[in-house]
Order: C-alpha cells, then structure tokens, then sequence
C-alpha cells in the first residue's frame, strides 16, 4: 500500500502547475446552512501544502445524489464559503465542472489560487465513469491529487478515471488513512483488538474472516451492535424480536467454527437491554443474553457486557472500532457505544475508528479528540478492512 503522496513532490514540481484534488465534500446541508464541516476541515492540509508550493488548486467533490442533473439546493456555493472562512483567502468557484467558462476560469488563475468546480454528479458520466468525462476533467490540470478516501471505493470519472491522463498522487488525508489503517492490519501493535458491531453480518461477513488472521490468538474479536443477534441466534439461544439476518444464520456458524480451530478469541455479550417496542419510550430491562423474552427486542449491550469488553481494551495495544453496540441513535439504547467509546478513549491502545456510524458515535459522544484515528471514509474503510483493494487507490503511483 506504498503510495507516493503529494510530500514525493518538490517546490519545482508543484510551483505554478494546475493540481486538480478530488476531496469529499459531501456535507450534511440544511437550509443552505452545513450542519457538519469535519470533510472540509479534513482536506485543508492538502490545500495549504499545495498553495504554499506555488500550486493552482483546482478542487473537485460531489454533493448529495442528483443523479445527473443540475439541482440547485445541492450546487457547492456553501462550500465555497465555508473553505474561503477556513482557510482565509477567497475561493473561486465555477458553475460547472467542464466547459469553456470552467477552461477560461482556470486559466485564469494565479500561483496559489484555490478554486472549486461545481458538483461532478450533475453528469451522470462521473458515476459511469465516462472516460471521455475524466479526459475532460484532466485537461484541467498537470497533476492529479485524491484527497477523497470516503469514495476511494468507487470506481469513478474524478476518482479512478482522470488517473489514466494524468500524474496521480495520495493527498494528506489518504496518505493517513493509508498509513494508520494499513499498518494496523499489516503489522500491529499486539494484543490486536477488533470491534465490530453494526446491523448485519452480511455486510461485515468479510471484514471478521480478514481480521481473523489479523489478531492472532493473543488478540480478539468483539461482536456487538445488531449482528451480534444472529451469531446468538446461531448458537441456537432465543432473540425474540431482535434484528436477524436469517440468510447468514449459516455464515455466522461458519465463522464460530473457523475462529475456533483457529484459536482466536471471539467475545459476544453475556446481557443485553431488551425493549417491549423500537421506540424511546419502551419498557426496557436487562436480561443474559440467552434469555430474550420471545416478544422483546434487544437494542444495546447490558452492563456486564461494557465491563467484558472493557478488559480485552483496556489490556489491547491496537483497537479497531466498526459499528455501534446499539441503536445508538436513541439516547436511551446510546450507553453501551457510549461506554465501549468513553473506555477507548481512556485506554492507552492505538485506537482507530472506522467511518460510518462509530464514526458519528465518538463524535457524539463529544471523544473525537481522544482517538487516535477517525476514518473519514464509511464504505471505503469498511472495505479496506476487508482486504479489498480500492479503485481509488489502486490507480496511485506507487513508490
């Protein structure tokens, strides 16, 4: 996963040369107003090197799914403004992504200029990824930069494509995540600990078979969250009206009997707060987690699980945190995520958040400072961890 990064360039190499970034700037927005600017903030790295190289940055993201039409509530104007308030100097920004005005306006810039092309999926060809689309594109620019590792798993014109036309380097913020996660799976410090949680095994099945490996038998895999239903389903316990992914019944004893003749540890709660209805306002109480009521519903971990899980991560040198350990978008079903991520941050493991919605839960929980690393990309980092090699990625020059 050796990629070269913007830092393999000289002054000379970036000094007045057009360096088009692709960054994520899929921004939560409401009316007109961005609720949340941590994707922003994340790219500003990157740009201050560039500029301060000499370069002409020309940035391009997506917002939103207009699916290959102009919709006005998701042009970038916002995001032009709150870039220009954080990196204190004016943005220019285009009304469109290709064209003679977009041409004529980068041709226009100055040494150090910062300038921001509207929204890439107003053309269908970016998600299709149209290679005369991404030829378009790099006529913009010397030198292609992904900063975007929230969808360096997608396969499109701005993040795969442009790299066949031009020179292709890691930005800061992919540098990082490369960096982080991919030595925390190649060559962690040990005890190694993973926890997963999140709703389905379907979707986190290849994520545990690729840490399996990873951990070794000094180490453990923590299953919480939704998926952690079906693998006590599997052991053959009641799970009443929790959530079940019922095609993966066989998958999760799959994987029970591969960790077992591999000797690895795989941790799963001992008691669950259980719910007469998925709501706030529901009957709760806690029971061991082979006794759900059959018309009950699980939505968290119980205490004696928070203090289970805290004494493999508190002992763990290296944590890997996927997936809440309940519906912790409901205050009341948030204390196990809570917990789990109160006791990371406490703890003195290299702790890395993968995206998503672990992700939001430390950010909620007001813990981001305290992590060692929060992944800016869900899907992308889910499938890292999955051993997946990313189109975004792969299409780098290597060292």
């Amino acid at each position: 996963m050796n990629k070269k990064s913007i830092h393999d360039l000289k002054k000379s190499d970036l000094a007045d040369k057009k360096v088009l970034v692709r960054v994520d700037y899929n921004v939560p927005i409401a009316d007109g107003k961005i609720t949340d600017d941590q994707r922003i903030k994340a790219t500003i790295p990157t740009i201050n090197y560039l500029v301060s190289n000499g370069a002409k940055v020309i940035l391009m993201s997506h917002l939103g799914r207009p699916k290959g039409a102009v919709k006005e509530e998701l042009r970038l104007d916002p995001i032009a403004e709150r870039l220009s308030d954080l990196l204190n100097k004016s943005i220019i920004k285009t009304d469109d992504c290709i064209g003679e005005e977009v041409e004529k306006s980068v041709n226009n810039m100055k040494s150090g200029d910062v300038l921001l092309l509207e929204n890439l999926r107003f053309y269908k060809e970016e998600e299709a990824n149209s290679e005369n689309f991404s030829k378009k594109l790099a006529s913009l620019g010397d030198i292609y930069v992904n900063d975007a590792f929230g969808t360096a798993h997608r396969a499109h014109a701005s993040t795969a494509g442009i790299a066949q036309f031009l020179p292709a380097y890691a930005g800061l913020l992919v540098q990082k995540e490369l960096d982080i996660m991919g030595k925390a799976l190649s060559n962690p410090k040990r005890p190694f600990v993973a926890i997963i949680g999140g709703a389905k095994v379907g979707s986190k099945i290849g994520v545990l078979k690729n840490l399996l490996d990873k951990v070794g038998t000094d180490g453990a895999i923590i299953i919480g969250g939704g998926m952690a239903y079906t693998f006590l389903k599997a052991k053959g316990y009641e799970v009443g009206k929790s959530l079940l992914d019922k095609d993966n019944l066989d998958v999760a004893k799959e994987f029970m009997a591969k960790a077992e003749t591999a000797n690895v540890k795989v941790v799963f709660p001992i008691d669950l707060v259980v719910a007469d209805d998925y709501s706030e306002n529901a009957n709760t109480k806690v029971v061991d987690s082979d006794k759900i009521p059959a018309d009950w519903e699980a939505l968290d971990i119980g205490p004696q699980t928070i203090n289970k899980f805290a004494q493999y991560i508190e002992t763990a040198a290296t944590v890997i945190w996927n997936g809440p350990m309940g519906v912790f978008e409901m205050d009341k079903f948030s204390v196990g995520t809570n917990a789990i991520a109160k006791i990371l941050a406490e703890s003195k493991a290299i702790s890395i958040i993968g995206g998503g919605d672990s992700a939001a839960a430390v950010e909620k929980a007001g813990l981001a400072d305290k992590m060692t690393h929060i992944s800016t990309g869900g899907g992308a980092s889910l499938e890292f961890l999955e051993g997946i090699e990313l189109p975004g990625i792969a299409v780098l020059q290597d060292k």
